[in-house]
């Protein structure tokens, strides 16, 4: 069996103040997501993701998770820890993809840009909508836990 092409992706399940994730439909999969993207080379996954959350939403977010270790001897940053990883299809190759939980800004205002058709923001009671895939629906019940 051949191997597909994996790449490395991050993924950003972003709350707003009155406790909703932000789901976007992503026009080339025809899809109900969370925000995310590639990892490009010489950038951390905590620096993609704020990359890709700017670039599709205008918004600026904190990336919960970071820890309060110590920048000592070689250590250059502290990265957030992403509360699930997972190998998904996305048509013709597959993503490794690492999920972060993030809050949206105060003052951070929302424009999505060509890549997407429309958004949406979710309450926890709404995640098992027909809409929104089982595995979106799953990883963000999971977001929730993450964040109460």
């Amino acid at each position: 069996m051949e191997k597909r092409k994996t790449d490395l992706v991050v993924t950003g399940f972003i709350f707003n103040e009155s406790n909703e994730i932000l789901l976007i439909h992503h026009n080339k999969l025809n899809l109900w997501l969370p925000v995310g993207g590639h990892i490009e080379q010489n950038e951390t996954p905590d620096e993609a993701l704020l990359r890709e959350i700017k670039e599709e939403t205008n918004l600026d977010v904190e990336i919960v998770g970071k820890t309060d270790i110590p920048l000592e001897g070689n250590v250059k940053a502290n990265l957030a820890r992403p509360f699930h990883v997972n190998v998904h299809s996305v048509g013709d190759h597959d993503h490794c993809s690492l999920f972060y939980v993030c809050k949206k800004k105060e003052g951070s205002g929302l424009k999505i840009n060509k890549e997407l058709e429309s958004f949406k923001w979710v309450p926890k009671g709404e995640l098992g909508a027909e809409f929104i895939p089982a595995d979106v629906g799953n990883l963000a019940l999971k977001a929730f836990e993450e964040i109460e």
